[in-house]
């Protein structure tokens, strides 16, 4: 039986998938498969995309966001290409990344949303990218003894300054942290 939190979480998360440009056109999905047919890396996910598209629509929220398949979506948009229904899966995917990161739901093995939840605290931080502190941080949070692997590559790319320890903050963080906190109002 599904909590009413939990309900409230899948509510809010299909309200921002409708949102999206065409959004709305989950709801006309047929569940023909064209979408999982057309995708290079269905065979490695969890549950196909059209799969998705139904535990989506059925509410089961969980099963969507701790699958895999929404962090092996290749971004290549050959399921939205293909649609009959013209849903735009690919941003769907992107839109149940973020809300995933957001609400740090996502499954426990999933390197790329520790790597996502990195950048974005990197970002919210200094307004941009740190790379040191965003590589330090996924290893440490990820398989802290394989840092050591990437040593040599690091000291090259700190030597050519193609690399900084110290990250630095952008002229404007403020501003930036106002039109996020914007954004993110519009996107709620």
């Amino acid at each position: 039986m599904e909590t009413t939190q939990s309900m409230n979480t899948c509510r809010e998360f299909l309200e921002s998938i409708h949102r999206l440009p065409d959004g709305r056109k989950i709801d006309q999905c047929i569940q023909c498969g064209t979408c999982s047919a057309s995708c290079p890396t269905a065979e490695a996910m969890d549950y196909s995309p059209r799969e998705i598209i139904a535990a989506l629509r059925a509410g089961m929220l969980d099963r969507v966001l701790k699958s895999n398949t929404v962090w092996y979506c290749a971004s290549c948009y050959m399921c939205a290409v293909r649609c009959p229904a013209g849903i735009p899966f690919t941003d769907v995917m992107y839109e149940l990344k973020r809300l995933g990161v957001k609400h740090d739901i996502y499954p426990r093995d999933a390197t790329n949303a520790v790597m996502a939840r990195s950048f974005v605290n990197a970002i919210d931080r200094y307004g941009r990218n740190a790379e040191a502190e965003l590589i330090r941080n996924y290893y440490l949070r990820t398989n802290p003894l394989r840092i050591f692997r990437q040593l040599k590559l690091a000291a090259r790319l700190f030597t050519t300054g193609r690399i900084k320890l110290r990250p630095e903050r952008i002229k404007g963080l403020d501003g930036l942290r106002k039109m996020m906190t914007a954004v993110d109002k519009e996107h709620a």
